[in-house]
């Protein structure tokens, strides 16, 4: 009789989790490790992320380094593909999980009619063209390997549907007046699509291709801005961060040997109104 409960291991497996030092990334990297995966912490902030190794080490008793990478750069994408691949002989897991907010946060939010060509491509290089990079170098991996693999790709409930702009009137994030601007949402809905492409593409090679579709996660809004959003979600609240995990936990494992090509909401049912 089958074990259920096994499927669900990572033991012995090696994952590289790209933005992995974010809000998200941590929790994902921490996930991973307790469930025995190896993790190859990757992130722009270096020295975060040699950090953050050190305390998966510590923590669970996994192999676990960090490594710089610009994802947007694809000599950094081969380099860090290269030293995973040094450290921990096969990569299993792909978690595709960077993102930019821009190094100009008034650029980033600015409205529509104004948007600058540049602070587009800024957002894109990483949110869209670093999923593409690191899939591609990932992915040629993989199929070197001969063992298949999973790869997953952070979306956002904006990459599915449209933002409710009536919920952003007198709200802030980090005390500054926020939006969701519309770089954001085509960069999202670009990686599931490109996640689509990806699973049949490689499914010959036994490699799923799989998104994950946060919705709306508690992480320095303000109380009017929780407020208004929770008025629009049936299960009347934002996420916590660590809501997030079981998702990502079950694309990564054998859990989910038959699934390839889908995009997993976790929205609180926000997108079913």
């Amino acid at each position: 009789m089958n074990k259920y409960s096994e499927s669900f291991s990572l033991k012995g497996k090696s994952a590289i989790i790209t933005g992995a030092v974010g809000i998200l990334g941590q929790r994902f990297c921490h996930a991973f490790a307790e469930f025995g995966s190896n993790v190859i912490v990757v992130d722009i902030d270096e020295q975060a992320a040699v950090t953050l190794a050190t305390e998966l080490e510590d923590c669970y008793g996994v192999q676990a380094i960090g490594v710089k990478c610009n994802v947007a750069d694809p000599k950094d994408v081969a380099e860090m593909v290269e030293i995973s691949v040094k450290a921990m002989g096969d990569i299993n897991i792909l978690h595709n999980n960077a993102a930019s907010k821009s190094t100009d946060l008034a650029a980033f939010l600015a409205p529509f009619e104004e948007y600058t060509l540049k602070q587009w491509q800024e957002v894109m290089s990483v949110n869209l063209d670093g999923v593409f990079l690191v899939a591609q170098a990932v992915g040629k991996q993989m199929i070197k390997q001969g063992i298949g693999g999973s790869i997953i790709q952070t979306a956002s409930i904006y990459g599915v549907m449209a933002p409710d702009h009536r919920i952003y009137e007198g709200s802030y994030y980090m005390g500054r007046p926020i939006t969701s601007p519309a770089v954001y949402s085509a960069s999202k809905a670009g990686v599931i699509g490109l996640t689509r492409y990806l699973s049949t593409y490689w499914a010959q090679y036994g490699i799923r291709v799989n998104s994950i579709t946060p919705g709306g996660v508690e992480s320095g809004q303000n109380e009017e801005f929780q407020q208004r959003y929770s008025a629009r979600v049936p299960l009347a609240r934002m996420a916590k961060p660590d809501e997030m995990t079981g998702a990502v936990l079950y694309l990564a494992s054998d859990a989910s040997s038959y699934v390839t090509g889908q995009n997993i909401i976790v929205d609180g049912g926000l997108n079913a109104w």
